[in-house]
């Protein structure tokens, strides 16, 4: 049985779920779209798209296509290896090809990089708060009391 998604057949899996490389890549979208500080709303506007189709890449529910992200990599200044930096192999092992010649891991199918602290809001907000420091000896500070309050935790 082949699943179905937006009322188009999903050959790479048996599922209606979003592959886990779309949602991986998504979420790297979301991530740099907000340390941009661009709205979903702005980024359609710029993408020529609705805010609603940002939602669907950004959830993984629709795939981004190959010149679709490259005009987000330009958007967003960021290389397109950047939307594929730091996936790990649970979910590289689960792209369309790897599915379709039966190399899916032996993991179950929520093998994912969620844990990751770069795609929490917090480290977004964090990082955005940060970078907008303008004195550098205050953020050489700030940055040296982060690192020592670190330690504390290990």
């Amino acid at each position: 049985m082949t699943g179905y998604v937006n009322g188009s057949k999903r050959k790479d899996t048996n599922s209606t779920q979003p592959n886990p490389v779309d949602v991986y890549v998504g979420s790297k979208l979301k991530q740099r779209r907000m340390l941009m500080g661009l709205s979903q709303k702005q980024m359609a506007a710029v993408l020529g798209v609705t805010f609603q189709q940002v939602q669907k890449y950004e959830n993984g529910v629709n795939r981004i296509s190959a010149s679709r992200l490259w005009d987000i990599s330009k958007i967003l200044k960021a290389p397109v290896e950047f939307f594929f930096d730091g996936m790990n192999e649970g979910i590289s092992n689960q792209s369309p090809m790897m599915l379709r010649n039966g190399n899916v891991p032996e993991t179950d199918n929520k093998t994912d990089n969620f844990d990751d602290p770069m795609l929490k809001s917090e480290t977004i907000k964090l990082v955005k708060a940060f970078t907008s420091i303008e004195d550098k000896k205050l953020s050489h500070q700030i940055l040296d009391l982060m690192v020592a309050l670190s330690s504390f935790n290990h």
